[in-house]
């Protein structure tokens, strides 16, 4: 038997508020509904340490499901940066709303207690990548794109530039292009608290990833070619994008709403993702079981139920593009 109608009215104005409290905690937004990214503790962009390179001198702290801390882990990766700096990975505590350690670092249980010991600003929020160094017992850095800045800089054991000098401009428009239309554009659909909100950073999205897709296929980079978003070499730009993108339709489509046009519509942005996930050390920091746990069983006000889907595997996500398939004679299929 349905319930009376004015129960359900009731019921879901009641939950409507609820949802609103949940989400001012989850990410602050302006009078309009768009979500607003709060600023990140420990945020200036530093010169790099005296002791940069020395063995066992600074951490790099990840979350496997942050796809901040992924940029990090990803350069950490792609420079060989194992010998100098070590990686330290936290797991979300979904109850506390908290990153916590496997095993306590520094005398802390919780990146929270770490960034108090740091001298972090009362009410500052914990989060994830941080460069921490051992000997002043300081982070470093705790802003992402600070970091990967500060990461690409560091004596390293692979002479791997991300920041190629002849493409520099390039890539630094790149760069606050999809951090705005990209990287926080899908936490803008997400997070956003009116139709209005989600309709603006929706379409800012999909306009950043046709920008996207027009300029490799223009370079001849989603054709087999061997450029890069930024020019000839892979660069922080891409670095930047890969994090969105690879967790798009295992988390953001879902969960965020952005599933208007699948990846596959974007046949040189496919084959641009296919061929990072190619760079040596890149898949060893692709974690899907972790991302799809983590979002659908963290983010409360966004899945109530915190049951996680089934998702495509990562392997059909970075083989051949259904839309090329197509394009040889094959009728374009979602990958299974």
């Amino acid at each position: 038997m349905l319930p009376p109608p004015w129960l359900v009215r009731s019921a879901r104005h009641l939950w409507h508020w609820q949802w609103l409290q949940l989400m001012n905690g989850l990410g602050p937004a302006d009078a309009q509904g768009n979500y607003r990214r709060p600023p990140a503790a420990f945020a200036e962009a530093l010169a790099l340490p005296d002791d940069a390179g020395v063995a066992d001198a600074h951490v790099v702290i990840v979350g496997r499901s942050c796809p901040w801390a992924h940029r990090a882990w990803l350069v950490w990766a792609l420079r060989r940066l194992q010998a100098t700096v070590a990686l330290v990975v936290v797991e979300p505590d979904p109850r506390a709303g908290r990153w916590r350690f496997g095993e306590p670092f520094e005398g802390c249980s919780t990146l929270a207690e770490l960034y108090g010991r740091c001298g972090a600003p009362p009410g500052s929020r914990a989060t994830v990548p941080v460069l921490y160094d051992r000997r002043r017992r300081q982070v470093v850095v705790g802003e992402s794109a600070r970091l990967i800045e500060l990461l690409n800089r560091w004596p390293a054991g692979r002479d791997f530039d991300l920041d190629p000098p002849g493409q520099r401009a390039a890539t630094a428009a790149w760069r606050e292009r999809l951090q705005t239309g990209v990287n926080d554009g899908v936490y803008r659909c997400g997070f956003a608290r009116s139709q209005a909100a989600y309709e603006s950073a929706e379409a800012e999205l999909f306009a950043t990833l046709d920008a996207v897709e027009q300029a490799l296929a223009a370079s001849g980079a989603g054709a087999g070619e061997p450029g890069w978003l930024s020019g000839p070499h892979p660069s922080l730009a891409d670095v930047q994008l890969f994090p969105t993108l690879i967790r798009l339709e295992l988390v953001y489509a879902p969960l965020f709403g952005v599933s208007r046009r699948p990846l596959w519509q974007f046949p040189a942005l496919w084959h641009w993702r296919s061929r990072f996930h190619q760079l040596p050390g890149v898949a060893d920091t692709c974690c899907p079981e972790a991302w799809r746990r983590d979002y659908f069983g963290a983010l409360f006000p966004l899945h109530p139920s915190g049951i996680v889907p089934a998702g495509p595997a990562l392997a059909t996500l970075v083989g051949s593009c259904p839309m090329a398939a197509a394009d040889a004679g094959s009728q374009p299929r979602r990958p299974e």
